[in-house]
């Protein structure tokens, strides 16, 4: 991902130079090339998907004149993009995201013993009865709904047979699918504590700005501009539901009907749809997706 636009545009290069030169080795070599298997390791992947954003970030900004402050009501991301949306609208430097993000993949993958814990998609129930599913099936162990997607699309995470027995549970609730995910890692759930430790004392060490353009909090659902709040809500965010039906729902509520999905894949863009009725997105990812930008806004 992302090799066509490095080819493409000298900023977007410039980039993925400033992303290697953060973590002292050739992340971009990886996310070129591959092979897959390590890219994918969440302390890889992490910052990659941050890399391939902030480069289609400022190809926009060099290439079609988009001026965040300007031009965008809010920014938001989902769970490691809300550090891809901090870092666009200069709350984060470039090279402290890429470091924030290694820490955060390797503290994740290390807060709970690989086996242990599990991450379930559940299809077909809306949140309240997606959490009332997880509740039930804790029993004393962790199981917590970790992702409102939208659209009747939310996942479950905790220890590994909680999140079997929630599985059973919302099939038999109705749901229309539900299955264990391939992770690696019991993310956003009270597992995560430890993660959160190392993010609290990581996210310390960092400068934090004001952004430009207000970030709508992935755990608060509600914009946030002040540094303090902005590092509180990451904290809160390891173990805490990503809200993002709730952060789309937002803004809007707030007027937005133009929302662009900026950076690798276009997930969100589909989720849109089944959220914000009548709002129209667009993913931005590769120089034809540029080029069909610049058309739009022409």
């Amino acid at each position: 991902m992302g090799k066509a636009l490095a080819e493409a545009f000298p900023v977007a290069r410039g980039i993925f130079a400033e992303v290697d030169d953060a973590l002292g080795e050739k992340l971009s070599e990886l996310i070129f090339a591959g092979p897959g298997d390590t890219l994918t390791l969440t302390e890889n992947a992490q910052p990659a998907l941050m890399a391939v954003s902030l480069a289609v970030m400022r190809v926009l900004e060099t290439e079609a004149g988009v001026d965040l402050a300007r031009d965008a009501k809010f920014v938001a991301g989902h769970s490691l993009g809300e550090y891809s949306a901090l870092a666009a609208a200069g709350a984060f430097s470039v090279a402290d995201t890429a470091r924030l993000l290694r820490i955060r993949g390797r503290a994740m993958q290390k807060a709970v013993p690989v086996g242990t814990g599990a991450m379930a998609a559940l299809l077909g129930l809306e949140f309240d009865a997606a959490s009332a599913v997880a509740a039930e099936a804790a029993q004393g162990e962790i199981c917590q709904a970790a992702n409102d997607n939208g659209g009747g699309q939310v996942v479950v995470s905790g220890d590994k047979a909680a999140v079997e027995r929630a599985v059973e549970i919302a099939k038999a609730k109705g749901a229309r699918r539900a299955m264990l995910l391939t992770v690696s890692a019991p993310f956003h759930c009270a597992l995560m504590q430890p993660a959160a430790d190392v993010m609290a004392e990581a996210l310390a060490k960092v400068a934090v700005k004001s952004p430009i353009v207000p970030v709508v909090a992935n755990v608060l659902v509600r914009p946030v501009t002040a540094p303090d709040e902005i590092v509180r809500s990451l904290v809160a965010q390891v173990t805490g539901t990503v809200r993002w039906r709730e952060c789309v729902a937002f803004m809007a509520a707030q007027g937005v009907t133009h929302f662009y999905e900026i950076g690798a894949g276009k997930v969100l863009t589909g989720l849109l749809k089944r959220i914000a009725d009548g709002a129209t997105g667009m993913a931005v990812g590769t120089p034809d997706d540029v080029a069909a930008f610049k058309a739009a806004r022409a």
